[in-house]
């Protein structure tokens, strides 16, 4: 069954954030990667933002997993007084990342469409109908648990 983990987004202070989170919860992270860390074409290339964090992980007890990123610059500015987050869900299957995909994205505004992504699992990041954020992942390398 697919898993369900928060995904918290932050200008530029993720690190910090997580370091804070870490310091509450205890654990070791279970993934930091930086934008730097990533050969995407048109990605992020600049020095200022590539020393950011693009996904940091955090399991909290047996199940749960906090995860996050910075936005970079170009793609604007969170008002700390809104929500940033996105609900992250990681599929055991790519069949089931489809069937949740097709389901919640119906009627809603793509992001980036399911698919092969650059850092090596399935993905897709959207909008739904209702103006919650979603993000599916699946990552035969953790088997629906990252």
């Amino acid at each position: 069954m697919a898993q369900i983990n928060p995904y918290i987004h932050f200008n530029g202070n993720a690190e910090e954030a997580f370091t804070f989170y870490q310091s509450v919860f205890g654990g070791e992270f279970a993934m930091v990667m930086r934008f730097k860390d990533l050969e995407i074409p048109g990605g992020i290339s600049n020095e200022k933002e590539a020393h950011k964090i693009m996904h940091i992980a955090l399991p909290i007890g047996k199940n749960d997993i906090l995860m996050g990123s910075d936005t970079p610059e170009a793609l604007g500015v969170h008002n700390l007084n809104e929500t940033r987050s996105k609900i992250s869900i990681s599929a055991e299957s790519k069949e089931e990342a489809d069937y949740i995909y097709n389901g919640l994205s119906a009627g809603g505004q793509i992001e980036m469409p399911i698919g092969d992504s650059p850092w090596g699992s399935y993905f897709a990041m959207f909008r739904d109908k209702y103006g919650i954020e979603w993000m599916i992942d699946f990552d035969p390398k953790y088997n629906g648990k990252l």
